[in-house]
């Protein structure tokens, strides 16, 4: 991992898309007024009778978006998270979910590292209120590489997918050959002594986290979840019986999120103490989005503290 080579997953989204759109006919996409800052603008710009700017309307965007794959057609429905999954949900559940549509609900600037939009943009629930709705996959990509594995592979899913992307630039974690798969978690490093399992902005600082412990003679492993929902039990069964800790780390509220669903994993399969590191059911706050996530107590730093103390 090369920590200077940055790339926010929104800006991979948006290329994706576009890569996508060349490929597959069928791939329409819907936007609420913000596609420069979702970066659908490359494919409008390309595409512009399969782009359909709903203005800002976001519960007319999920329903249109139901009603033209009624008729085929691929749709990525995309807005900042606070809004699609937010503002939008009753319509996600009752015209995507409910009816198991073939729409891919595509959010933004997710959780508190949209920094200085403030407490009310940074949507710190929405893998909760997602991974709860029966029929609805969900995702939460960690860098450049996987975002744009990911944006092409929900293509061909059939039936609702829920995407959450960030605002932040992240290093770039993996390289081209790097193998993903749907509903698989990657581990990376065999350590013994403790699991991270992290998710999306999370992951490069659990990568950092592993190698800084290794010089006080901690040998960690990390566990990129980048599917939610179906989770990979196995991988998470497998950490808990070959390390003595767990921890989990997100950009999301400890209530409902990658820590919930690990925790209900392990409560079923093989109960241990699992720590849960995320946004403490609180709401956000304005500022720099690498502060607050100091904060919030979700970077590498935050993360050897924690281990360390024990």
């Amino acid at each position: 991992m090369n920590l200077n080579n940055k790339k926010a997953t929104r800006e991979s989204y948006g290329e994706a898309l576009l890569e996508l759109g060349r490929e597959n006919e069928k791939i329409v996409v819907l936007d609420a007024d913000l596609s420069s800052a979702t970066k659908t603008n490359m494919f409008a710009k390309e595409f512009e009778s399969r782009f359909f700017n709903i203005g800002i309307a976001e519960q007319d965007m999920v329903g249109t978006a139901s009603g033209l794959a009624s008729c085929g057609n691929i749709p990525y429905v995309s807005s900042f998270a606070a809004f699609l999954a937010g503002r939008a949900y009753d319509q996600i559940r009752v015209s995507v979910a409910y009816t198991n549509a073939n729409v891919k609900l595509c959010a933004t600037h997710a959780g508190i590292t949209v920094g200085e939009d403030g407490a009310t943009h940074q949507m710190i629930e929405d893998l909760s209120l997602m991974r709860t709705m029966p029929n609805m996959r969900v995702m939460c990509t960690s860098d450049d590489v996987q975002t744009k594995w990911a944006v092409k592979e929900i293509s061909k899913i059939n039936g609702p997918v829920y995407l959450r992307l960030c605002r932040l630039e992240t290093p770039i974690i993996y390289d081209e050959n790097q193998k993903f798969e749907f509903g698989k978690g990657i581990q990376i490093g065999d350590g013994i002594d403790v699991s991270i399992i992290a998710t999306g902005v999370t992951v490069s600082e659990a990568i950092i986290a592993k190698e800084e412990l290794l010089k006080s003679g901690i040998n960690a492993r990390v566990i990129d979840i980048h599917t939610i929902k179906p989770i990979d039990k196995e991988i998470i069964v497998k950490a808990a019986k070959e390390t003595k800790r767990i921890i989990t780390v997100e950009d999301h509220n400890i209530i409902g999120g990658l820590g919930s669903s690990v925790c209900e994993v392990l409560a079923e399969e093989y109960p241990v103490k699992v720590e849960r590191m995320g946004i403490h059911d609180t709401f956000g706050k304005s500022g720099n989005a690498k502060e607050l996530m100091e904060y919030f107590g979700i970077t590498a730093n935050k993360i050897i503290d924690v281990i360390m103390k024990k």
